[in-house]
């Protein structure tokens, strides 16, 4: 798959004599402290106080796209789309420095040029992952390694969909770009070998989801494993972003609707 400088889109580019590996390895560490890097800290963190507080972790609860200004329904809708624009800054960066590469985020396969294929792929990879992911989530809090994840927790006003639509392509972008697209490219440029590349992306996003438990860090790195195989295959990281927003979507409108009304679905 060629991208339009006649590059394999995905593929290792070596670095230019203006971009030593200094450069490009500090430049890499900014992009994740200004990301998913510290969201995996923060993480740890809050598992680790987890493991502290009385009772197992099937008896604690991590809440997605909770209200921030309960009972003003206005100043909490400005908050959250403030939240969601201001969490797409590091893909913006990421978007920047490629530029300047020379590349663009055409060169990772984030663009309009097969949005068919794109939408295609990403719908059939969720449809694959969506079942055996939520009877995973299911065993997992059931056997003690997971805390119940409550995806929405908003107040049932007009906005409430939308924003938990928002909240599920927002999460797709950031994670697919910088986690598969820009750091495989970065670590390929940095001489890492393939499977170094495919363990430090497949940890690294595990670990961002490590307040949701262990079962939480084992099925997104498992995840991980998939979305950068199928990243190498195609060279685009636009299915995956399809893929993790239909997910996403199904997770938090779906726990929306069925929550209190269906036993199989715990809840807080």
């Amino acid at each position: 798959m060629r991208t339009g400088a006649g590059r394999t889109a995905g593929a290792v580019v070596t670095p230019s004599a203006g971009e030593p590996r200094r450069t490009l390895r500090s430049e890499t560490l900014i992009v994740l402290a200004l990301s998913l890097g510290a969201s995996a800290v923060s993480s740890l963190i809050s598992f680790v106080g987890s493991l502290t507080r009385p009772g197992g972790l099937k008896d604690q609860a991590a809440t997605l796209n909770g209200s921030y200004a309960p009972g003003r329904p206005w100043l909490d809708l400005a908050w959250q789309l403030f939240s969601l624009t201001t969490a797409l800054v590091p893909v913006v960066l990421v978007a920047h420095l490629l530029l300047r590469e020379g590349a663009g985020l055409r060169a990772i396969g984030f663009d309009r040029r097969r949005p068919w294929p794109d939408l295609g792929r990403g719908a059939l990879v969720a449809a694959a992952i969506g079942s055996a992911g939520l009877a995973f989530y299911l065993v997992a809090r059931a056997v003690g390694m997971n805390l119940t994840v409550v995806p929405e927790a908003l107040p049932g006003e007009w906005w409430k969909y939308p924003v938990l639509i928002l909240s599920a392509i927002q999460n797709s972008v950031v994670e697919e770009v910088i986690v598969v697209g820009y750091l495989l490219r970065r670590l390929g440029q940095l001489g890492w070998s393939p499977i170094a590349a495919l363990a430090a992306s497949s940890v690294l996003r595990g670990s961002y989801h490590l307040y949701q438990g262990v079962g939480g860090f084992i099925g997104n790195l498992v995840m991980g494993v998939v979305f950068v195989l199928l990243y190498r295959r195609w060279g685009r990281v636009g299915p995956l972003v399809v893929a993790h927003a239909l997910l996403d979507i199904v997770a938090f409108v779906g726990y929306a609707l069925l929550a209190g009304r269906v036993g199989w679905l715990p809840t807080a």
